[in-house]
């Protein structure tokens, strides 16, 4: 694989990286899309007062708005890592996932407690998705 096979896609939807990456990585059909956290695209700042609801549907809408900048949607998210800094908010996690991805074909996922976030966020998620023929 030569540089010229990675095309970087941004996104003013999402907020810009905290530090020297792209917001994701298409290579052929697969786009690999870096972890988002609960930063407004806008202002740069935290979204949700430390509410794992709001941070997660913040994280949620800044994930999706890459994919859909690469052409996809989110059907198209075939694996999801979700990074909590504490598990006991999964259950709610869950329900919000279920609201953006659906329960019919939701991705393959992984879900990990961590110690700490940038930026004290709670929770984290990147994914990958399979765009076919889209681009």
């Amino acid at each position: 694989m030569k540089s010229s096979d990675l095309e970087p896609i941004e996104t003013k939807s999402a907020p810009e990286p905290v530090g020297p990456y792209n917001q994701a990585i298409l290579v052929e059909n697969w786009l690999y899309c870096s972890g988002q956290i609960a930063l407004d695209p806008i202002n740069g700042e935290m979204v949700g007062n430390g509410k794992i609801e709001e941070e997660t549907r913040q994280v949620l809408k800044n994930l999706l708005a890459v994919v859909q900048a690469a052409g996809g949607k989110s059907s198209d998210v075939v694996k999801t890592t979700i990074y909590l800094t504490d598990l006991n908010n999964f259950a709610t996690v869950n329900e919000i996932y279920a609201e953006a991805f659906g329960n019919n074909c939701s991705p393959a996922r992984a879900c990990i407690e961590v110690s700490n976030l940038p930026k004290g966020g709670k929770i984290e998620i990147d994914c990958i998705a399979w765009l076919g023929n889209k681009k």
